[in-house]
């Protein structure tokens, strides 16, 4: 992707310019950012939606406000899990679409110039007329699309953020709106994180959001550590080291055994140090973690795969890079040369050419034959 060319996407500027002076910063109203919809063979149609909300392994939630009463519903649910079209005021989210549909899919790769180590997935918001999820905030950032129909946003960089109590959705308990849109088809509203924001549809409507991750601190911190300390073996105690084992040989008889030592304080403290001091160990970690498939998804091995003209990666694939590894779908593997330059471009572009295979070293054609039948790319015809 060129990151200096003015994008409709984005209102006419530059992926490099919005970086720059939006991202994390200020909202972005973009009429008319999606215009080809019928090239990308979307939206996709409600009853698509719905058979989709029924599957297993796909997270979908239907929200209803009766009488000023939220509720929420978490699927599969089943198209007579849904209320009736004429009903007011409900809300399904299908999450990670992207995963299942490979238009929309195409579509989220249009947001690309964000690392992919941030982007997360979209999802789709289909409301009845009146309906929403009420007014709240995000931790992270997100576009929303419109895709069907109209939805009327109103927005407030507020700094009062307060919940309501007792309710099963995180819905804010102070709102005063300082901005307000109608968005069209095709018309996209970008906000920050923590931006507080309430869309309400105006008869029937579907909204795309593209969402992006915003790894907590310590839930990330644990994972590391989680992986870090996996690098040990295979932990049975006859097979490690003396020197990786706690001694104590001027250990007094102690009053209070409840009292944990300071020498082994220490020990614990020098573990660490000596895990993260590792060459490339952090970097090797985080890589695996953020490539790592979510929880409900899963790869349908080739039985017979085609010989390897080009290769593209399957859309539920994550893949990315760093100065030494290459990762893909939690796995890490050492790189240098012409082949890790070729795994970089397949990293960022998902595909390589008939002529980006034929260069390809026999590890690295190996390496790719094994990912095709493992279901985690794809040999399709040059």
């Amino acid at each position: 992707m060129d990151i200096e060319q003015a994008l409709p996407l984005l209102g006419g500027i530059s992926p490099a310019q919005f970086m720059r002076k939006y991202w994390q910063k200020k909202p972005l109203l973009v009429r008319g950012a999606v215009t080809d919809w019928k090239a990308l063979d979307l939206p996709l149609p409600r009853a698509e939606l719905f058979a989709l909300a029924g599957e297993e392994g796909v997270e979908s939630r239907l929200i209803q406000n009766r009488g000023g009463e939220w509720s929420v519903k978490h699927g599969p649910l089943g198209r007579k899990a849904l209320p009736a079209l004429k009903t007011r005021e409900w809300t399904l989210l299908v999450q990670g679409v992207d995963l299942h549909r490979p238009a929309v899919h195409q579509l989220l790769q249009r947001f690309a110039f964000v690392p992919a180590a941030r982007l997360d997935d979209l999802m789709i918001s289909y409301a009845s007329d009146g309906g929403g999820v009420g007014p709240h905030f995000d931790s992270y950032d997100v576009f929303l699309l419109q895709a069907h129909g109209q939805r009327r946003w109103r927005i407030a960089k507020q700094k009062q953020l307060a919940l309501k109590e007792g309710i099963p959705l995180k819905i804010l308990a102070d709102f005063e709106p300082e901005e307000e849109y109608l968005l069209e088809p095709g018309d996209m509203l970008y906000l920050p994180p923590r931006y507080a924001h309430d869309g309400v549809a105006e008869g029937e409507c579907m909204t795309y959001s593209i969402g992006f991750r915003a790894p907590a601190q310590h839930e990330l911190a644990g994972d590391l550590l989680a992986r870090l300390s996996d690098d040990d073996g295979d932990g049975e105690p006859g097979a490690l080291p003396a020197s990786a084992l706690y001694k104590d040989p001027k250990q007094p008889a102690v009053a209070n055994p409840g009292e944990i030592p300071a020498d082994m304080l220490d020990f614990a403290r020098q573990a660490l140090e000596k895990k993260l001091a590792e060459p490339l160990a952090l970097a090797r970690a985080l890589g695996e973690s953020l490539t790592e498939p979510k929880f409900n998804v899963w790869f349908e091995p080739e039985d017979s795969p085609r010989m390897l003209e080009a290769v593209e990666l399957d859309r539920r694939t994550r893949m990315m890079y760093d100065e030494h590894h290459v990762f893909i779908n939690g796995e890490s593997y050492r790189a240098a040369g012409r082949d890790f330059a070729l795994m970089r471009r397949l990293a960022d572009q998902r595909r390589l050419s008939r002529s980006d295979v034929s260069g390809a070293s026999d590890d690295a054609l190996s390496l790719l034959s094994q990912w095709c039948e493992d279901g985690w790319a794809h040999a399709v015809p040059a």
